[in-house]
């Protein structure tokens, strides 16, 4: 099946992100610690993050064109974060750095055992676009724009823009913000996490919550990862239900797995893949990530993804 989309010819970039950066600080421990207890930890590291941010670097490792819109504390954080996406390639013409606020970051603890991880997490509102800050002049030189969105108002004005220019609007969404509705009224691709549903729509039943929203948006792609489960999306009335790939020397960490699900869906879609073909690009990344700590250690190159997928 084809994506339902029509891409613009070559422009500057292939993706635009605008939305979260982050700097993650990641505990791996032995087992999950209990409530009112003490454990010792395996290891300490510190490692860039971020879900549009990795997205972007995710991209460009598979060798695609990507530029980053966001905005960094004036910390030594900030300098660590914006450094990050530099030196792999990410054009950061349009990321700020803010007098007097912290740059974003997580404190994330990893169960050895699984790879499986839970997020602490602090933005400082200081780093908040509003609507008229939205940095709209540059999707005239993308094809596609992907966001997150925290800044609700200013990525619907984001949105809608590139929609006007026949930009593809692609969106990470985990959570449940003032303005999402109208937000997700001008996206194309729609990938949840598996928890929104319920925190959104209040139901369990994963198909169903996808039908809802293809429903009530005009998306053209919607869809959930499911982690160890794969990913189900939805497209021209049918169900497409994609397995995850076991992951090379096992799970390491599941930071940041959902961010390559993205890299490797939005690699398919701007490299002509139909959507099957991108849903199993889309979960080999995020396999591959997997293998290594931190959001974006682990994110592969392409000779790397078709390896993956040849031996599957």
């Amino acid at each position: 099946m084809d994506f339902p989309f029509k891409l613009l010819p070559k422009t500057d970039f292939d993706v635009v992100g605008f939305g979260t950066n982050a700097v993650d600080f990641l505990i791996q421990v032995p087992n999950y610690p209990d409530y009112n207890s003490k454990i010792e930890l395996s290891q300490y590291t510190q490692a860039a993050g971020g879900e549009v941010a990795s997205t972007m670097v995710g991209l460009r490792r598979l060798g695609l064109n990507t530029a980053y819109a966001g905005r960094f504390g004036d910390d030594a954080a900030g300098e660590f974060g914006l450094n990050s996406l530099t030196n792999e390639g990410v054009d950061t013409s349009l990321a700020e750095r803010v007098t007097g606020a912290s740059t974003q970051i997580a404190f994330i603890v990893i169960d050895e055992r699984t790879g499986e991880r839970t997020v602490i997490w602090k933005r400082d509102r200081k780093l908040a676009y509003s609507e008229a800050e939205a940095p709209v002049e540059i999707l005239a030189r993308t094809r596609v724009l992907h966001l997150t969105p925290h800044d609700a108002a200013a990525c619907t004005r984001m949105a809608m823009e590139a929609r006007r220019l026949g930009v593809i609007v692609s969106i990470d969404v985990d959570n449940v913000f003032d303005g999402i509705e109208e937000l997700l009224a001008h996206v194309d691709i729609l990938i949840a996490s598996a928890d929104f549903p319920r925190k959104f729509l209040g139901t369990e039943d994963r198909e169903e919550s996808i039908r809802i929203l293809s429903e009530r948006f005009t998306a053209g792609v919607v869809g959930i990862t499911i982690g160890e489960a794969g990913s189900r999306l939805f497209c021209g009335g049918q169900f497409i239900r994609t397995p995850a790939f076991g992951v090379p020397g096992g799970c390491k960490d599941t930071t940041g797995a959902g961010d390559a699900f993205r890299v490797g869906l939005l690699y398919g879609l701007l490299t002509g893949e139909p959507v099957e073909s991108a849903a199993r690009i889309a979960n080999a990344v995020a396999s591959l990530k997997c293998r290594a700590v931190g959001a974006r250690t682990g994110l592969p190159l392409v000779s790397e993804v078709r390896s993956l997928l040849e031996s599957a």
